[in-house]
C-alpha cells in the first residue's frame, strides 16, 4: 500500500456514564488509509463505528491515541490550523432528515461552509458555486431556493453530500450514509459517491452495517466488535476467506439470491446478546458468543496480528 494519508493510532474514546462506570466506545483502534482509497467499517449497532468516525473528525475529543492527517497530528492543531483541517476533512451523516437545518434553504445549507472559509468573493460567485455542487450530485439549480422538507430522503442525502463537497475536501467520513434510505435509492447514492471519488480524487472512510454494499464500494474492510477492530483485510480477501469467527458470522447473514445455494450453506447464529462496553468480558471480548472459544479465550486477549500479507485478525485460532 502507498504512503498512508490518514493514520489512526491506538485511538480511544471513553465516556463517563456516572457511578464510577466508564463506557469504552472506541478502544485501541489503529489503521491506515491510503490516498484515494475507501476503507469500509462494519459491525453491529453499538460497536463504536460512528463514535470512531466522529472522534477522527474531532467532533469528539479523544480519550487517548492520535490521528495523523497528511502528516499532521490533528489533535494538536488549534486556531487557523484547525480551521484549515476542517476544509480538508468532511462528514456525511447518517440521517438526512436530521442533519439538514429545516429553517435554511438549500443555498444557505451548502453555502454556509463556503462563507465560513471565505471561498466566494461575492454573492454571485457563491450562487454559482452552489449550483455547480447541486449539478455535481444530480440535482437541479432550481432546487437551491427550496427547503429540506420539500425533498425525498435520497435527495436530502445528495444535498448532504453537496454540503460536504462545498469546501473541496480531500477526506470524507461517510457515517452510514445509506441506512436511512429506501433500498432502491441506496445503490444510486453509493454509485454517486464512487463517481465523485473518481472525479475528485476523494478518500473515504465508509461506515455501514450493510455488508454487501460495503463490499461493493470498499478497497479494504475493517470489522469492529465492542469498540475494537477484530479483522482488517482487502475487501476480496475478507469476504472470500474470513479468519475471525465474528466476521464469519456476519458474512453468513448475507442473503444469497440463488435459492439452492442459500438452502445448503451454513448459517452461523450467534448465541446471547452483545456484551455491554461498560463491562466487557475478560480475555477475548467475543468469547461469550464465539462457537470455537476455549478456556484460553476467556483469559488471554488476542492481539490484532498480520496472519498473511495485508490480512489482520485478533483471534488465537485465526
Amino acid at each position: 500500500m502507498s504512503q498512508p494519508f490518514v493514520e489512526v493510532n491506538d485511538l480511544r474514546k471513553f465516556f463517563d456514564v456516572g457511578g464510577g462506570k466508564i463506557l469504552k466506545a472506541v478502544n485501541e483502534v489503529s489503521f491506515n488509509i491510503a490516498r484515494g482509497e475507501t476503507l469500509g467499517v462494519v459491525g453491529e449497532s453499538g460497536c463504536g463505528k460512528s463514535t470512531m468516525g466522529r472522534t477522527i473528525m474531532r467532533l469528539y475529543e479523544p480519550t487517548g491515541g492520535g490521528v495523523n492527517f497528511g502528516g499532521k497530528d490533528i489533535y494538536k492543531l488549534k486556531g487557523s490550523e484547525l480551521k484549515g483541517l476542517r476544509r480538508n476533512m468532511q462528514m456525511i451523516f447518517q440521517d438526512p432528515y436530521a442533519s439538514l437545518n429545516p429553517r435554511m434553504t438549500v443555498t444557505d445549507i451548502i453555502g454556509e461552509a463556503i462563507d465560513i472559509h471565505g471561498l466566494a468573493g461575492s454573492k454571485k460567485e457563491r450562487k454559482r458555486r452552489v449550483e455547480e455542487l447541486l449539478d455535481l450530485v444530480g440535482l437541479n439549480a432550481d432546487h437551491a431556493t427550496r427547503y429540506p422538507h420539500e425533498f425525498s430522503g435520497g435527495q436530502r442525502q445528495r444535498i448532504g453530500i453537496a454540503r460536504a463537497l462545498a469546501v473541496d475536501p480531500q477526506f470524507i467520513i461517510a457515517d452510514e450514509p445509506i441506512s436511512a434510505l429506501d433500498v432502491s435509492i441506496q445503490a444510486q447514492v453509493v454509485n454517486l459517491m464512487q463517481d465523485l471519488q473518481r472525479r475528485l480524487g476523494l478518500t473515504y472512510l465508509f461506515i455501514a452495517h450493510d455488508l454487501s454494499m460495503v463490499k461493493h464500494i470498499s478497497d479494504r474492510v475493517a470489522v469492529m466488535y465492542l469498540g475494537k477492530v477484530v479483522e482488517l483485510a482487502e475487501s476480496g480477501a475478507l469476504y472470500e476467506d474470513p479468519r475471525h469467527p465474528y466476521t464469519r458470522a456476519l458474512l453468513s447473514a448475507i442473503p444469497i439470491p440463488d435459492p439452492e445455494v442459500e438452502a445448503e450453506r451454513e448459517r452461523i447464529v450467534l448465541k446471547g446478546d452483545l456484551p455491554s462496553p461498560i463491562n466487557p468480558p475478560r480475555g477475548c471480548q467475543f468469547h461469550t458468543r464465539c462457537p470455537i472459544a476455549t478456556d484460553k479465550c476467556k483469559t488471554d486477549e488476542p492481539k490484532l496480528l498480520e496472519i498473511k500479507k495485508g490480512h489482520f485478525a485478533s483471534c488465537h485460532y485465526a
